[in-house]
């Protein structure tokens, strides 16, 4: 579809075809889920625009302007009951869309601008769910030792994958596995960025007893074979993000009727954090967990991942005071006054 309708003027659905099915997946590299949230984000302010009187085939850039975005985001508060963070992810694409058409065409800058200044609504901030290190061991050893399955994608509930997102687990080959000292695994990560997280003894073990397993002879050579996988047709092929969840799931349920403290909710997010607040308590410099989560920022890793718990402040607080305020209850004796005060 041409990015310009027949009177010259900027085309609303050119410009959209173009960012969805061209600009995103081929230039910035996004990919299919995220591309379809920005999908999801336009969908929602073309049905905005039609709600108000506005036919899908004569929706423009007139539309898109300060005022009928600000109406947008009342609107999916109010009438549609969106979540702050729901309104705040629509926001965003549409954000993006906008500074795509206004470096497209110089005319269109103006609505970007615009957009920009609207503020999303305050996300709430509830407690971080993590998982206790005392029930994150047992759970991990009960499904190390009785997996839920057998087969090479139960295996990848393998505790390697503590410091990895799904994408990252699911993108990995036999080449990106290491497991000479000191063993480690090479991750792929948002924005194809590479880092090297580092594997302990016991992890390499399990994980040496996986390759025997199922990467034997030749086939581990094979740099490019997918290190957990399914097979298509007797083809292995990686996993999928869903394959990876049930995986979790199924070991999550059968590590809960031995461990009640087991997340009902598990997933790779929650073991990430715990996981992140474990190294973190354990005193783990914060930069040195930041570089193994991944994170570009030391503010994302400290707000959502490694943050100063109670019994950490409580802690310094107790290490930094001085011995002279802890004594002070034994200078001031019965006798130690009358000392004082006294001639003597």
């Amino acid at each position: 579809m041409p990015k310009r309708g027949k009177d010259g003027s900027a085309s609303f659905w050119g410009m959209a075809r173009s960012f969805l099915h061209d600009y995103c997946p081929r230039v910035r590299g996004l990919s299919p889920k995220t591309v379809d949230a920005y999908c999801m984000s336009l969908e929602c302010l073309i049905e905005f625009t039609v709600a108000n009187g506005t036919p899908r085939e004569k929706i423009s850039f007139e539309q898109l302007e300060r005022p009928q975005l600000k109406a947008w985001i009342a609107w999916m508060r109010d009438d549609r009951g969106y979540t702050p963070k729901t309104v705040g992810l629509r926001m965003t694409a549409v954000k993006s869309f906008l500074r795509f058409c206004g470096n497209e065409d110089v005319s269109l800058a103006d609505l970007y601008e615009g957009m920009r200044s609207l503020k999303a609504p305050a996300v709430p901030k509830g407690p971080l769910s993590t998982w206790s290190r005392t029930s994150w061991r047992r759970c991990s050893r009960l499904t190390k030792a009785q997996p839920p399955n057998r087969g090479a994608t139960a295996r990848c509930s393998s505790p390697c994958t503590k410091r990895a997102r799904a994408s990252e687990l699911t993108g990995m080959s036999v080449g990106d596995l290491s497991l000479a000292k000191p063993a480690h695994a090479t991750l792929l990560g948002k924005g194809s960025k590479t880092r090297v997280v580092p594997i302990g003894d016991k992890c390499a073990e399990h994980l040496r007893a996986y390759l025997d397993e199922f990467h034997p002879g030749n086939f581990r050579r094979d740099g490019h074979r997918p290190l957990f996988y399914s097979l298509h047709g007797g083809v292995p092929t990686a996993l999928s993000d869903d394959a990876v969840s049930r995986v979790l799931k199924q070991a999550g349920d059968a590590a809960r009727q031995s461990c009640p403290s087991v997340p009902e909710r598990l997933h790779f997010h929650i073991i990430r954090k715990t996981r992140a607040m474990d190294l973190y308590k354990s005193g783990v410099p914060l930069l040195l967990v930041m570089q193994l989560l991944g994170h570009e920022s030391m503010s994302t890793t400290s707000s959502f991942y490694a943050f100063a718990t109670v019994d950490m402040m409580q802690r310094a607080i107790e290490q930094a005071a001085p011995k002279v305020l802890q004594e002070a209850s034994d200078w001031l004796t019965s006798e130690k006054m009358e000392a004082l005060y006294s001639l003597r």
